[in-house]
């Protein structure tokens, strides 16, 4: 039955690592600067990719990965270079990723995968698979699908709150939080790499 194994408290837990994964309070920076980039993002594309490519991921993620013969570790390598470039840019104010790109393509990428469902998402989920029940999961997972969806809709309130001023010294402390972010994924998962 599909609510076999249905527990609250297994939700709660589910939930709340997602959601420290994710971080998409502490991405609110990185979303403004897309969103200047291309004058729009995509909300709902947004959302309903992320939590497509994590539901996709709990169902099927290590198959998936496994057919590729690619490790989560490589996987996650590739999301921390991603990361690296990105907080390269807040933080010196360069252009590393072509200014054509639309607000649909940016709500794609690298909005909805690496940002939202990047590589340390896909290795909790896969943590989390081990631990709790998947119905659990799931449920969890979308809890922070309606979280992404209000935080992307809330945007501008929150630009217009922080004024240019407030938002330039987020994007710099927040730029910094991510290279660090970027190197320590990288690092930790070239260790198991090159280890294996």
């Amino acid at each position: 039955m599909f609510f076999e194994g249905f527990d609250w408290g297994e939700i709660f837990k589910a939930t709340m690592v997602l959601f420290a994964v994710i971080d998409i309070i502490g991405s609110i920076p990185i979303i403004i600067k897309l969103k200047e980039q291309t004058g729009s993002i995509h909300v709902l594309s947004a959302t309903l990719v992320s939590s497509g490519v994590m539901i996709l991921f709990l169902l099927l993620g290590e198959q998936i990965l496994g057919l590729f013969h690619v490790e989560v570790e490589a996987f996650a390598v590739a999301g921390a270079l991603i990361l690296f470039a990105m907080s390269l840019e807040m933080i010196l104010g360069i252009t590393l990723f072509k200014d054509e790109v639309s607000g649909k393509t940016v709500s794609i990428v690298p909005l909805a995968f690496p940002i939202i469902a990047g590589a340390g998402t896909m290795t909790s989920l896969v943590s989390l698979r081990a631990e709790y029940q998947e119905i659990n999961i799931l449920i969890g997972i979308l809890i922070n699908a309606v979280i992404i969806f209000l935080v992307l809709k809330m945007t501008r309130i929150i630009e217009r709150v922080l004024g240019s001023g407030g938002i330039a010294i987020l994007k710099k402390v927040f730029g910094i939080i991510l290279l660090a972010i970027a190197v320590k994924l990288f690092s930790t998962n070239l260790k198991v790499l090159l280890g294996s």
